[in-house]
């Protein structure tokens, strides 16, 4: 068993003990990862500082190097990283990578990985999609992981592609992102969540390739929690819901594509309700365009409760950071949407630090001075003048996308009954119902243009059902009898 170094308590007044006691539990419980002390922990912002640290710890690398990354691109960063890691493995180093198979997308298949598979070292794919299980497939490696010689480990929002280094020849500024260096004993734990993949991947590592916390030195004083989430544990989720509920000055949260449950925007609207300054800073423009125009549908029940929102200004904001009380905070890959929370592996690290607190909370506060605040209007809005065709379309299509996006969230609650409806949900219902009705009326009129879809889908499902009996029943007859 893991002797985990243990986290030094801040020093309390006797009767405040028990009540931090609590609360570390609680904390430990929602995330479900222990406090673990003596780490040394630095914030690194934007590709100009993180892929600096991650390309010096992998050129010192001597016995071992781990990436689990959602994205790799076959790009000038990419392939860059890919030379640089089979330069490593030809020196004997053991260089194991794991990409999302949806993320890197066909990169692999135009030779990305060759030189480092020629090299001698490992590549797997995560989760590609097969029969069976049936949609087990849609399920994504959204981590990003970076950890060499069980010594230093880096969790942070950033994938390995141009889009972090910008591309000045298309005036796109690099993304903003934030990611986290971590040196001391929580690097076991980060070593620990990659060979819990390497295995899903189908991959076998020696034990003295995980490292045990009790075998890593102290580096520092930070404490901290390195969350790894899988699909259906929703650790982050509930450590979100947590920190919102516990906040008792300052809740700032850094998102790229927020599409908060109802548990959760009502958790920060009764943040916000008891006078905690909850600001979200959100992108203003993504690369999954939809999502602004989702995000946007939610603002209006959230600036009526006091959450103050702004908007990046620049080319894409991809940080998932949030920051409480100056004592808290949280780096890692999850964001606020329930694909993330849910249904994705994810990895994370709670810091309970006020030095590293300090420094995200600065940094927020430098975000927000190139953001823009959006604000509730509160006077009547002058007729504009006729735009041309092209604008009418645009405007057309985000409406569109606004109300059929609005939907879930009513329909649970007309479904549920679970809360009185608001009147900005008006539209979402309206959109709901067209919808529905026009579904009903095709299937009357032209019914093998819906019964396609589901034959196809039925039959997918029965087949993987077969063959998931079939693959169970040939592994019991293998099975020796006892």
């Amino acid at each position: 068993m893991a002797r985990l170094v243990p986290a030094r308590p801040a020093a309390l007044p006797h009767d405040l003990r028990h009540v931090r006691k609590l609360a570390d539990q609680a904390l430990s419980r929602a995330a479900g990862a222990p406090l673990i002390g003596g780490n040394r922990v630095r914030i690194l912002k934007d590709a100009a500082e993180n892929y600096p640290a991650w390309t010096r710890a992998i050129i010192d690398a001597r016995r071992s190097i781990h990436i689990e990354m959602y994205i790799i691109r076959r790009d000038p960063v990419g392939r860059r990283f890919i030379e640089l890691l089979a330069t490593k493995a030809r020196a004997g180093v053991k260089v194991r990578v794991i990409y999302d198979w949806f993320g890197t997308g066909f990169a692999p298949l135009f030779g990305l990985f060759r030189p480092l598979v020629e090299a001698g070292g490992e590549v797997h794919a995560f989760n590609p999609p097969s029969l069976t299980p049936i949609i087990g497939w849609v399920r994504r490696d959204h981590r990003k992981l970076i950890a060499v010689d069980g010594r230093i480990a880096f969790v942070s929002g950033l994938c390995i592609a141009q889009e972090w280094e910008g591309r000045p020849e298309r005036r796109q500024d690099p993304w903003r992102d934030t990611g986290v260096e971590i040196t001391g004993p929580a690097v076991a734990s980060v070593e620990a969540a990659f060979a819990e993949s390497w295995r899903l991947v189908g991959g076998t590592m020696d034990p003295p390739d995980v490292p045990e916390p009790a075998d890593t030195q102290e580096q520092g004083g930070v404490n901290l929690r390195v969350v790894a989430t899988e699909p259906f544990v929703a650790s982050v989720f509930q450590l979100d819901l947590l920190v919102a509920s516990m906040a008792r000055r300052t809740l700032w949260i850094t998102d790229a594509y927020f599409l908060g449950t109802s548990p959760y925007l009502e958790a920060l609207r009764r943040a916000a309700g008891d006078g905690v300054d909850v600001r979200l800073l959100l992108p203003q423009g993504s690369d999954v365009g939809w999502t602004v125009p989702v995000s946007r549908t939610l603002y209006r029940t959230l600036l009526e409760a006091g959450v103050r929102i702004f908007e990046w200004n620049g080319t894409m904001i991809h940080a998932k950071t949030a920051v409480a009380d100056g004592r808290w905070a949280r780096i890692g890959s999850t964001n606020l949407n329930i694909t993330s929370w849910i249904g994705n592996w994810e990895l994370d690290v709670a810091i309970e630090d006020p030095g590293v607190a300090g420094a995200l909370a600065t940094q927020f506060e430098r975000d927000l001075a190139q953001s823009t605040e959006i604000v509730l209007r509160t006077w009547r809005r002058p007729v504009p003048p006729p735009a041309p065709p092209r604008v009418r379309a645009r405007r057309s299509a985000r409406r569109v996308m606004r109300t059929v996006t609005g939907v879930g969230r009513s329909l649970g609650a007309v479904v549920t009954g679970n809360r009185p409806l608001e009147d900005y949900e008006v539209p979402p219902l309206i959109g709901a119902g067209a919808i529905l009705t026009g579904l009903a009326a095709l299937a009357f009129w032209h019914p093998l243009v819906v019964a396609a879809p589901l034959a196809v889908i039925a039959g997918w499902t029965g087949l993987g059902f077969i063959v998931e009996a079939i693959a169970l029943w040939s592994g019991r007859r293998r099975k020796p009898a006892p």
